[in-house]
């Protein structure tokens, strides 16, 4: 990913919250060609960069190409959200504006393992239940189910390991204009009102000096 320096997000906290918020990953391999999959993945401090942890349907073949150093990408996108030069103060000023995109990703790169342990499986399954829905009104368990209905379950799934070799995060959040058009951005963010709107446009106040 190419990152200039002004855009560049590297604490480690940030990236893993990032994670943890928009955890439905683009999981990227090269297998003799270019193989996507997408599914949710949980983060934990385990090692250096930290590690991923989800789960495919075994019927999935992905799993099978892990091993001999197959090197694997999982991508996690943040909000976006477009942005019109109409919003910069500067384009009365000059009119030398262009529009752009403002969004938040992180790329997280490592070597997958398959996972067929039951009780791994049950631990990762119960992480990430619990994860989603702690909002919940009346959050859901994974011990609500009865246990053979999940023990029958766990038969066709595979877990997904990948301990974080590199992590890179990429915060582009008007960063490159002056502070006057970034504070127009912010205020044309919230005018509009998406929720990755609001979600930029909190990002972006938080780095308007």
């Amino acid at each position: 990913m190419h990152i200039q320096s002004r855009f560049n997000e590297s604490r480690k906290d940030v990236l893993h919250t990032l994670v943890r918020n928009y955890p439905l990953a683009t999981f990227v391999v090269y297998d003799g060609g270019i193989v996507v999959n997408h599914f949710p993945l949980v983060i934990d401090d385990t090692g250096e960069h930290g590690t991923l942890k989800g789960h495919i349907p075994k019927s999935n073949e992905l799993w099978k190409t892990f091993g001999n150093g197959l090197q694997a990408v999982a991508v996690f996108q943040g909000p976006e959200a477009y942005v019109t030069p109409s919003w910069y103060p500067s384009k009365q000023e000059h009119g030398e504006v262009v529009p752009t995109w403002n969004y938040v990703v992180v790329h997280a790169h490592g070597t997958p393992v398959a996972v067929h342990d039951a009780n791994w499986l049950l631990e990762h399954l119960n992480r990430l239940t619990d994860q989603q829905e702690a909002q919940q009104q009346l959050p859901w368990k994974v011990s609500d189910a009865p246990v053979d209905f999940t023990a029958r379950m766990l038969e066709f799934i595979v877990g997904v390991e990948m301990p974080i070799s590199s992590i890179a995060g990429k915060w582009k959040l008007s960063q490159n204009r002056p502070d006057a058009d970034r504070t127009g951005v912010a205020a044309g963010l919230k005018n509009r009102g998406e929720s990755d709107d609001l979600a930029i446009e909190e990002m972006l106040r938080q780095r308007i000096s």
